[in-house]
């Protein structure tokens, strides 16, 4: 007879998992991570209590629970858990729960605090990855011919290099037609997107932060003027767990966030962006505001690193494809070039996407700070194969890679040598280039 019960209660367990991983969308997914706060997202299927318990990975016994969140079909059955009980420098596990019961899931679940350093030791070394142009094909909706998403592999890739965090360059999801218009259409991409199976393990482990671009806005090359900018940032804002959405009285996809020694502004080039082809009017990608709280806190900052995070390239002096130089936006790419050069600005990095190739382009001037651009794109959407006939005179020739692709970047070196090696790689984790800036 106890013998019976004991079967009986492992079968009942084992159902119990089961069932609640059967209500799992999607995630869960770690997103921003401060020294005493960490965010985990997830997607179920239907109404649903959610919330996360972890534990540190030399102390499993003393184990800590997020908020609990339910789940609704208004917010896309999406919920943003807060775990508050840290330490900085840490790494946890933790398990998902859904209804209450444990999920088990076939890969690790980590997450980290980053780490108290000022005034103590040098800053940590540490290393990121990113890309734009994720497209994850669905036949029904997509346009007719040949498949534009491939070479799925690349997310496990990327996970296999164990970076800290990951930067997603926006074109994450690629809304189609059916979509752009209707919340239901943009619900539906976010999820069919964050639900593929090979994005699972790293988003699982790796913390994310994303911006937005076009494809992720509204229709291709959509700007302010896109009817239902509204909605498409609301979903954003159930789909990413960004430090924040918007900043101080500036609304849309904008944040920021220290990691070590680097400090990252994520921009918005679209919610406040003037029509391309409009032809009268002051030109802006960002508005006066938005450009105003990135000169302010450009100045301010004491990082060694400055990362500019950007949809479409910024360095690039081509007048084709999604750069500032086209478009009639010069104006104001060359007004923030000359921004960073009064203020002495040294060691600022353009981090950008969209073009669907990619290539690293520096600024010198004589005795002003160089500017840099690192250009990644794309994951595994299409690929531009006219790229080397832009005429970007600022690239560096040989970084040009017409390829999916991904990039990876190190911070390493005590402070005063502190340098940025750049790696790009292939969707199979093959290395394709390698360079390294240092610092000014």
């Amino acid at each position: 007879m106890k013998n019976i019960i004991i079967v009986s209660l492992i079968i009942l367990t084992q159902y119990n998992c089961t069932a609640q991983k059967d209500l799992l969308q999607s995630g869960p997914m770690v997103g921003y991570s401060e020294m005493l706060e960490v965010a985990i997202w997830v997607q179920t299927k239907n109404t649903a209590n959610v919330s996360v318990i972890y534990w540190t990975k030399n102390d499993p016994t003393n184990k800590h629970f997020t908020n609990t969140v339910f789940t609704e079909k208004d917010k896309a059955f999406t919920a943003i858990l807060i775990a508050d009980t840290l330490e900085p420098g840490n790494k946890y596990e933790y398990e998902l729960l859904i209804n209450n019961k444990v999920v088990s899931l076939p890969y690790p679940t980590i997450f980290q605090t980053q780490t108290l350093w000022k005034w103590r030791t040098e800053p940590p070394n540490f290393s990121f990855t990113l890309g734009s142009g994720t497209y994850i094909n669905e036949e029904k909706y997509d346009r007719p011919g040949e498949a534009y998403g491939d070479g799925y592999q690349i997310f496990n890739s990327m996970a296999e290099l164990h970076p800290d965090f990951m930067i997603w360059l926006g074109d994450n999801i690629y809304l189609r037609e059916p979509d752009w218009n209707s919340k239901t259409g943009i619900i539906h991409r976010y999820t069919h997107t964050r639900s593929f199976p090979e994005m699972q393990a790293f988003l699982a482990s790796t913390h994310n932060y994303a911006i937005i671009d076009d494809h992720d806005f509204g229709p291709d090359n959509s700007d302010r003027g896109f009817w239902n900018k509204n909605q498409t940032l609301s979903a954003f804002k159930f789909f990413w767990a960004n430090p924040s959405y918007g900043v101080g009285k500036i609304e849309g996809a904008i944040t920021s966030f220290q990691w070590g020694d680097a400090d990252f502004y994520l921009l918005d080039n679209r919610t406040y962006r003037t029509p391309n082809r409009r032809k009268t009017g002051e030109k802006t990608q960002l508005g006066e505001e938005q450009i105003q709280w990135l000169f302010d806190n450009l100045a301010s900052s004491y990082a060694t690193f400055k990362f500019v995070v950007l949809g479409g390239q910024f360095l690039s002096t081509s007048s084709t494809y999604e750069s500032y130089s086209n478009y009639g936006f010069e104006t104001e790419r060359q007004r923030i070039i000359d921004y960073i050069y009064s203020e002495n600005i040294q060691n600022v990095v353009f981090i950008t996407g969209d073009v669907h190739f990619s290539e690293l382009s520096v600024l010198h001037a004589e005795g002003k700070p160089t500017i840099w651009d690192i250009t990644s794109s794309p994951l595994n959407s299409g690929v531009n194969m006219y790229a080397d006939e832009k005429d970007n005179t600022l690239r560096i020739s040989e970084s040009v890679i017409m390829q999916r692709n991904f990039t990876e970047i190190k911070l390493s070196g005590v402070i005063e040598d502190r340098k940025i090696t750049l790696t790009y790689y292939d969707s199979n984790g093959e290395e394709i280039w390698k360079y390294e800036i240092e610092r000014e």
